[in-house]
């Protein structure tokens, strides 16, 4: 299992975390990516890898 946070402080709402992300887990909301809970991670780290300000952090569990 894993599980996606954005920092917020660090977010720039460019939106490439929202427009990589295979299962669509993230969107936009205030100007920042939020993280959809209701569908779940499948841990390939894309998010974290297009984010270029280091906002988008991925924990296994």
């Amino acid at each position: 299992m894993y599980m996606v946070s954005i920092k917020q402080e660090k977010c720039n709402g460019c939106g490439e975390c929202i427009s990589n992300c295979p299962v669509e887990m993230l969107f936009l909301e205030g100007g920042k990516a939020e993280v959809n809970g209701d569908v779940e991670c499948m841990g390939c780290e894309t998010c974290v890898s297009v984010c270029e300000t280091g906002a988008v952090n991925l924990q296994e569990f």
